[in-house]
């Protein structure tokens, strides 16, 4: 069966260790002035914030029909039967596709290396496939974070809603978005007021419902090297529209602190 989280911010305290976990797991630098910051980049997945007394969670959705598996020319990025949406370097063009078509603006690029990669929380594949929980799941002394079967985690989500109605907004963000995804949010406030995209705007259907439509024009004989000449020209014309729409990212979590 496929596996979830169940992330609830009614129940977290803002201890960030679910920063520290992942970092760890992937290899990543934390510290201090990682922690501090307060946006998700190529070397934080994870973003925990805050406004006055509440915090919410920042992570990839693992889309059940990931967009950014769908637009990828290369086949990088795919979900799963477990649930994760992985990403395979050694597959990646770099034409950055993933990032423009992911909603929740999840793919982080490393714009400063001289070997970048695309990056994003890949939920612990290899623990799951250990039968362990995710690394951030794991480390939260609080529950705030679940780890589980899909399925089990909705039944568990909509009983929170029922038996304690007026400590959330009635709905468990991430069940319908985009045709679903295989992380859910709880929380006693709108997930948007975080910087995540309204459910109205973004919709039940699946993205490779419409990505799909413009990929299956590409005819199967453009080779490799066409698709990689074409990700240097978008490259080249969508690297400042999406530094901008990152710095409106971290502009509006700057303001949330």
């Amino acid at each position: 069966m496929s596996k979830a989280i169940l992330y609830d911010a009614t129940l977290c305290i803002g201890c960030k260790q679910c920063e520290g976990a992942c970092a760890q797991q992937n290899k990543l630098p934390y510290d201090d002035t990682v922690a501090a910051e307060s946006v998700q980049s190529a070397h934080k997945y994870t973003v925990v914030l805050s406004k006055e007394d509440k915090f919410m969670r920042r992570l990839c959705m693992h889309c059940e029909k990931p967009a950014c598996a769908s637009v990828c020319p290369v086949g990088a990025f795919h979900k799963t039967a477990a649930g994760p949406v992985v990403y395979d370097v050694w597959k990646c063009i770099g034409c950055r596709y993933c990032m423009v078509a992911c909603v929740f603006a999840q793919p982080k690029y490393e714009w400063q290396s001289l070997n970048p990669r695309v990056r994003k929380c890949i939920m612990c594949p290899d623990r799951i496939a250990a039968g362990k929980q995710t690394a951030c799941a794991e480390i939260c002394p609080t529950g705030a974070t679940k780890f589980g079967e899909r399925d089990d985690l909705i039944a568990e989500a909509k009983e929170r809603l029922r038996q304690n109605p007026s400590n959330y907004v009635n709905r468990i963000y991430g069940l319908n978005e985009v045709g679903g995804t295989s992380v859910f949010v709880l929380a006693s406030q709108n997930v948007e007021e975080y910087g995540y995209p309204a459910s109205a705007k973004i919709g039940d259907t699946p993205m490779p419902e419409y990505t799909g439509r413009v990929m299956d024009r590409i005819p199967d004989f453009i080779p490799v090297w066409t698709l990689v000449l074409g990700g240097i020209y978008w490259v080249s014309h969508r690297r400042d529209e999406v530094a901008e729409a990152e710095a409106e990212e971290k502009k509006l979590n700057g303001s949330e602190r």
